[in-house]
This record gives C-alpha cells, sequence and structure tokens, in this order.
C-alpha cells in the first residue's frame, strides 16, 4: 500500500506534533510506556528532542502539497531512513534491557512509517 505523498506529509507532521507536545510538555507519558525511569537529563534530551519534532512536523506540512521533485523525494527517504533507525534502535534498547515492551509500540509506529 501506498499513500499519496499529501496524505504522508500529513499523517507525519500530526505525529511530530503530537510528539513534540508530549516530549516538551509530558515526557513521563511516553517514558512510563516504554519503562524508563524520568530524570532531569532525560527531561533535557525530551525537552531538546520536541524541538527537532516540532521542525520537521512543521517541514512536512509546509511541503504538503510539494510536486514530484528532488526535494520531496529527500523528505521521504530522510523519513525512512530515520524511522528505521529509530525503530532499529527501539529493539535494540528492548533486547538490552534499557525500555520495557511498551517501546514496541513506537516501533510498530516508526516501520509503518517508513514502508510507507
Amino acid at each position: 500500500m501506498t499513500l499519496s505523498f499529501r496524505a504522508l506529509a500529513l499523517c507525519a507532521s500530526a505525529i511530530c506534533f503530537a510528539l513534540a507536545g508530549t516530549w516538551l510538555f509530558a515526557p513521563s507519558l511516553l517514558l512510563d510506556i516504554w519503562g524508563v525511569g524520568y530524570t532531569y537529563p532525560v527531561g533535557l534530551v525530551a525537552r531538546r528532542s520536541a524541538a527537532l519534532f516540532l521542525g520537521v512536523g512543521i517541514m512536512f506540512y509546509l511541503a504538503r502539497d510539494a510536486q514530484p521533485s528532488r526535494s520531496r523525494t529527500a523528505l521521504s527517504v530522510g523519513l525512512s531512513v530515520a524511522c528505521l533507525a529509530l525503530a532499529a534502535l527501539g529493539v535494540f534498547e528492548l533486547t538490552t534491557g534499557h525500555a520495557g515492551p511498551g517501546i514496541l509500540s513506537a516501533v510498530v509506529v516508526e516501520f509503518g512509517l517508513a514502508v510507507l
């Protein structure tokens, strides 16, 4: 199944905006699901990640109507690579015991975005 670029961009931007808000205002929500404890250093990284997710979300939202181009391909490939890397890291953290089984919910979403 393939989605149109517009649908992918809107889906990616919605997920990024939700993650930005969660990492900024309620990082413990995701960390608890993943079985990872909240500490001040973890909170610092979470807040900085929120800024990155916000920026990526804005990029995809503004590019949603872009015509086929090298730039649009770059956005799509970059998202796929990033999501595959995140999914692989999630599996790694689970197998090494650094995260609990709840991390698999993120892995499923990341893998899904990567293959769309």
